[in-house]
């Protein structure tokens, strides 16, 4: 089987060319060319908003503890681990009741 791609050049590209980027965010002070192609400005939702949010607050959280994750397989391993089906289940009842609000 060959797995060679063939036909194409092998040349730099070129980075940081002279083209600028302009931030508008007035619908009539965009471009002619936006206008009339009926390009309109990104908006972003209250869901992305909200992902945003919750991606700032995940990043400020605790890494895992590497000690408790394996103390909890030991413990399955060996048979210890007591799973409380009521506590799980009021958990997921409250996770549910927020997601839901």
């Amino acid at each position: 089987m060959n797995t060679k791609i063939t036909g194409l050049e092998n040349r730099p590209v070129q980075v940081g060319t002279d083209k600028k980027v302009s931030r508008q965010s007035d619908p009539a002070t965009l471009p002619a060319e936006h206008a009339a192609a009926g390009v309109s400005p990104v908006q972003i939702t209250d869901s992305a908003k909200q992902l945003a949010a919750l991606e700032q607050t995940l990043q400020g959280s605790a890494p895992v503890n590497e000690a408790r994750v394996n103390a909890i397989r030991l413990a399955i391993e060996e048979g210890r681990y007591e799973v409380k089906a009521d506590v799980i289940a009021d958990k997921l009842l409250r996770v549910e009741r927020e997601l839901s609000n």
